[in-house]
C-alpha cells in the first residue's frame, strides 16, 4: 500500500510530489546518495544494461546498495516504486545489453534523465526483469511512477512487456492498472468542496447538518482504488499555495491523511498476523531541489538540500538514525 501525488503548482511556480510507504516493519530502510559520476551496470544477467550517471540522486532504499524505491535527482525528476500485486509481469533476461532489474530501474532513470520524456525513452530502451538482491526472498511486484514539474508517467509491467503511460491526474496508488483507476474516477464526479444546497421535500426543507457534506461518499478505506479517489479529490480541490514553503507543508498535510492507524490493516503472513504501517513518507520538491522525509519513529520532518549535497561518491545511512548530513528540520 503506497500513495503518490503531485500537489498543484504554487503561485511562485513551486512543485512538490508526495509519497507514503506502507509495509510491514523489518526492512533496513536507508537514505541513499547516488553519485553523478563513474559507471553502473545491472546485475540482471551476464550481459546486462550499463550506464554512466550524470545527475546526482537522493532517495530511500535498502541493503546498502544503489537500489532505490523512491528518490529525486538534481534536475527535478522524481521516481517512485509502488507495490502492484497481481498486476505485474517481468520479462526473462535476454543477455543482450538491455536487461535491468526492476529494483535498479530508479537508479538508472534518475541518474541519466532530466524529464519524464527522457525517462520514457530510457524505460522503453531496457528489458525490465525481476532481478533482486539475495536479501529479498521473492520478486517484488511494482510499477514505477516518474514526475517532473509538468508531467507524470507510469511504467507498468504487462505479460507482453513494459507499458509506459501518461498519467493525466498525476496520482498513483497500487493495483489494478492505471486505466482502471481513471475509469473509476467517473463514479465520483459529484464530489464538491461546497455543501449541497438545501432541498425541499413535502413542504419540509432539508439542509446540510454540518460542513463537509460535499465530500459525502468519498471512500475512506485503505484499498488502492479508494486511496486513488481520495488523493485525486484532495489534489483536485487543493488551491495553489502562494510559495514553496506553504506547498511543502500542504503536501505534508495531505500525506498524513493516508497514515495507517496501527491495527486497522493486518496481514496474515503464514499464520503470523502483522500490522501494516506507514513506515515513512517523502516530499520531493522538484523546483526547489530538496528531499524531505518523515518516519514512523520520528514525527519531525527532515529535508535534504540537493543543491549543497556532495554527489562525488555514493553512500547511505540508516533511515532510522533521524536527520542526516545536510538534513534540516522542515
Amino acid at each position: 500500500m503506497c500513495t503518490n501525488f503531485k500537489h498543484p503548482t504554487a503561485d511562485d511556480g513551486s512543485v512538490c510530489v508526495g509519497r507514503t510507504m506502507e509495509f510491514p516493519a523489518g526492512l533496513p530502510w536507508e537514505i541513499n546518495v547516488l553519485a553523478n559520476a563513474g559507471s553502473s551496470i545491472s546485475k540482471a544477467s551476464a550481459r546486462a544494461k550499463s550506464w554512466t550517471p550524470v545527475y546526482g540522486v537522493v532517495g530511500i532504499g535498502a541493503f546498502e546498495s544503489d537500489i532505490l524505491c523512491d528518490g529525486v535527482n538534481t534536475e527535478g525528476l522524481s521516481g517512485h516504486l509502488l507495490y502492484m500485486p497481481g498486476h505485474c509481469t517481468y520479462q526473462e533476461p535476454k543477455a543482450d545489453g538491455t536487461d535491468i532489474g526492476v529494483l535498479e530501474l530508479l537508479g538508472f532513470v534518475l541518474g541519466t534523465c532530466a524529464t519524464t520524456q527522457e525517462a520514457r525513452a530510457a524505460i522503453e530502451s531496457v528489458n525490465v526483469t525481476g532481478f533482486k538482491p539475495a536479501e529479498v526472498p521473492i520478486p517484488i511486484p511494482v510499477h514505477a511512477i516518474f514526475h517532473d514539474a509538468t508531467a507524470c508517467i507510469v511504467a507498468e509491467f504487462h505479460p507482453d512487456g513494459t507499458n509506459v503511460l501518461d498519467n493525466p491526474v498525476q496520482v498513483a496508488t497500487n493495483a489494478p492498472y492505471l486505466d482502471w483507476h481513471l475509469e473509476n474516477v467517473t463514479n465520483y464526479l459529484g464530489l464538491s468542496a461546497l455543501n449541497p444546497a438545501p432541498v425541499e421535500v413535502g413542504g419540509t426543507t432539508f439542509a446540510p447538518s454540518a460542513q463537509g457534506q460535499g465530500f459525502l461518499g468519498l471512500p475512506g478505506d485503505g484499498t488502492s482504488p479508494s486511496r486513488f479517489i481520495r488523493a485525486c479529490a484532495y489534489v483536485h480541490f487543493a488551491p495553489p499555495c502562494k510559495d514553496e514553503k506553504s506547498t511543502i507543508m500542504d503536501t505534508i498535510r495531505i500525506l498524513h491523511d493516508f497514515d495507517i492507524v496501527p491495527g486497522t490493516v493486518v496481514e496474515d503472513l503464514g499464520g503470523n498476523k502483522v500490522n501494516e504501517l506507514t513506515l515513512w513518507s517523502t516530499v520531493c520538491n522538484l523546483t526547489g531541489k530538496s528531499y524531505s522525509y518523515n518516519t514512523i519513529d520520528d514525527p519531525l520532518w527532515y529535508s535534504i538540500d540537493l543543491t549543497s549535497t556532495d554527489f562525488s561518491t555514493s553512500r547511505s545511512v540508516p533511515l532510522a538514525s533521524g536527520g542526516w548530513l545536510t538534513a534540516q528540520k522542515v
